[in-house]
């Protein structure tokens, strides 16, 4: 999805490779398991640091949570690296089986959107964008405080490539 939206991608793992990176996406998953195995690789707070300095990140699902100041129904003692103003709901549309797909507009372009045990904003502060909302319950699902974007779902999931461009010219912006 990078490439086809105009820029490189290379993993990140450990310190040295976040160093060699000017902006990083965190990726869906397991947010649980990507904060222990930041912790476990020393990258917690590296990451921390990188975002606290304007490095520009974007988070989809799992790295929407990472990305959080602050989280409900997280696991017990749940780390996030932070940076947004924003506390996000763990799991909240659902288990597995609970996962849909929907159109929803996106900073003012539609987009499908695939939610997968997907996580949506409880609230955001006041230096923070709301760029999409979905049903059920009109939730924040897309949001942007200046270098960091998150959502909630899976724009790789759909071939459409919007949403990474999005972030792609936020960093070339900056």
């Amino acid at each position: 999805m990078l490439r086809e939206a105009g820029a490189g991608a290379r993993p990140v793992r450990r310190p040295a490779e976040l160093d060699a990176v000017q902006a990083l996406i965190v990726p869906g998953g397991e947010s649980t398991a990507m904060w222990k195995l930041a912790d476990a690789f020393d990258l917690l707070e590296p990451l921390r640091m990188r975002i606290k300095e304007g490095m520009p990140a974007y988070g989809s699902c799992a790295g929407m949570i990472m990305l959080a100041d602050r989280i409900v129904d997280g696991a017990a003692g749940q780390q996030t690296i932070g940076g947004i103003d924003m506390v996000v709901r763990r799991n909240a549309f659902g288990r597995q089986v609970d996962s849909f797909e929907t159109n929803l507009d996106f900073a003012g372009a539609p987009v499908h959107a695939v939610f997968i045990r997907a996580p949506w904003v409880e609230s955001v502060g006041p230096g923070v964008d709301v760029l999409g909302r979905a049903e059920p319950g009109d939730r924040i699902v897309a949001v942007r405080q200046g270098p960091l974007l998150a959502t909630s779902f899976h724009p790789e999931l759909t071939g459409d490539t919007r949403v990474h461009r999005y972030f792609v010219d936020m960093v070339r912006e900056l």
